[in-house]
């Protein structure tokens, strides 16, 4: 097993410090290849803030309680914040290395927010990078020797290292709206397009390789409406073009749009704009 690490002034002290808005108390890395086992258990939490880093192998986590139990692969972080449960493992098997850092002050929860680290973040993915372990490294370092300024120097890679997630959360969820929006534009100009066809939502969500329940939130979020509020919506919006710009009959309109049942077709509409497609006629003022 390799161990190194730096702590504030030399001290083991759990920190609670909030005379300035950011300070760094300790950071280290762990690196298990032979020893089996390597626990940490705080029922109590600690007084500070935490960010681990797995770069590489899987860590056991017990968040809320000792029973549960939630494997945490490479690329990802865990904060823990101050007076929250603690337990975890590490286990050799598993080539686990790890990068930790506790911090402390009077502003840790406004600064983590404008890095994009919300109240409920507890684990996210940040990727495989070596800035992260450079950052850590050097925090090490300067925990060790204590050179002039080295709590300022420490502040500025803490926010280096924040920076870093910062900008690689916000490129996952951009990639992420991208690909919604693609995705729901898509069905959209499908159903633009087949509106009057016999659609299925479940055959085209499984045709996109997408869940029908993950489908009909994600398309409501962009749109307003579930899938089948939207086709509706298409169709009767046609049909309101045709009962006031054309002469065909009611039925030749439902069909038309998509309906092979006139009346199921009249009760729709009426329940869409409140009067049956005759009635909509006459007060459109449409004699043909």
């Amino acid at each position: 097993m390799y161990i190194n690490s730096g702590y504030l002034n030399h001290s083991l002290i759990n920190l609670k410090d909030k005379s300035k808005p950011l300070i760094v108390g300790s950071c280290g890395t762990y690196r298990l290849k032979t020893h089996p086992r390597l626990p940490t258990y705080r029922p109590r939490g600690r007084l500070d803030y935490q960010i681990l880093y797995i770069s590489a192998g899987i860590a056991h986590f017990h968040f809320d309680k000792e029973e549960n139990d939630t494997i945490v692969g490479a690329g990802n972080m865990v904060l823990y914040r101050p007076k929250e449960f603690q337990k975890y493992e590490y286990y050799g098997v598993d080539k686990t290395e790890v990068y930790w850092i506790h911090f402390t002050g009077n502003n840790v929860k406004n600064i983590l927010r404008s890095y994009g680290i919300s109240d409920d973040m507890r684990v996210f993915y940040v990727g495989a990078s070596l800035e992260y372990a450079r950052i850590f490294k050097r925090a090490i370092t300067e925990l060790q020797r204590c050179q002039p300024d080295f709590e300022e120097v420490l502040v500025l890679l803490l926010r280096q290292l924040l920076i870093a997630v910062h900008r690689r959360v916000t490129r996952e969820k951009k990639l992420r709206n991208e690909y919604l929006d693609t995705e729901m534009d898509i069905a959209a100009q499908y159903f633009n397009d087949n509106y009057n066809t016999d659609i299925s939502i479940e055959e085209y969500a499984a045709s996109r390789g997408m869940s029908v329940s993950w489908f009909i939130r994600n398309f409501k979020q962009y749109t307003g409406m579930t899938p089948m509020q939207y086709i509706v919506s298409i169709r009767i919006t046609n049909a309101q073009m045709l009962l006031e710009g054309t002469s065909y009959t009611i039925s030749e309109i439902g069909h038309i749009v998509g309906y092979d049942n006139p009346l199921y077709f009249s009760r729709l509409f009426h329940k869409q704009k409140g009067c049956s497609p005759s009635e909509y006629r006459r007060r459109s003022g449409v004699n043909l």
